[in-house]
């Protein structure tokens, strides 16, 4: 087994890990737990799946399934954001289902990881820019996704106390 194949293996099992702890979470609140936040300024949990959504449409979708690009991803964010219980499991479900099928991809194709697939897009502001290759773009959602599980799984404890994770 080669190193790519390892470290593919190995966002492959956190990815499905995040996917199942964001799930399990969601299916443990309201509609009105996922919209809470704890002050005024802090994001609720569906801020936090419609950020995750926002990021792998960015990232993922555009690139390999063809998706046009988002125009305004700050709306992720706004104040008064609603998501229903449904919504917010299908976002999640189809953000983390997008990332493993990359995944998958890659897998067969490992050599692919080092292509730059927005070298022909606009500028990019943020933390990659258009020369980033799908390893760079894939390591940086394994640090930045798995921090939002994390905040997911903080405020659902905030907001229902024990959670039960069988």
């Amino acid at each position: 087994m080669d190193c790519s194949t390892t470290v593919i293996d190995l966002l492959l099992r956190k990815y499905k890990a995040d996917q199942k702890w964001t799930r399990i979470v969601i299916e443990q609140l309201s509609e009105e737990d996922l919209v809470w936040s704890p002050t005024p300024e802090s994001n609720s949990i569906a801020h936090l799946i419609a950020h995750i959504s926002g990021a792998v449409h960015q990232w993922f979708e555009t690139a390999y399934f063809g998706a046009t690009p988002a125009e305004d991803r700050s709306k992720e964010f706004e104040r008064g954001l609603q998501m229903s219980k449904s919504q917010a499991l299908e976002l999640s479900k189809k953000s983390y289902d997008t990332i493993l099928a990359v995944l998958e991809i890659m897998k067969d194709n490992p050599e692919r990881l080092l292509e730059q697939p927005y070298l022909h897009y606009p500028p990019f502001d943020g933390a990659l820019d258009n020369q980033a290759t799908i390893l760079e773009m894939l390591l940086h959602q394994f640090r930045h996704l798995p921090s939002h599980t994390g905040q997911i799984i903080y405020i659902a404890k905030m907001r229902k106390g024990e959670l039960q994770w069988g």
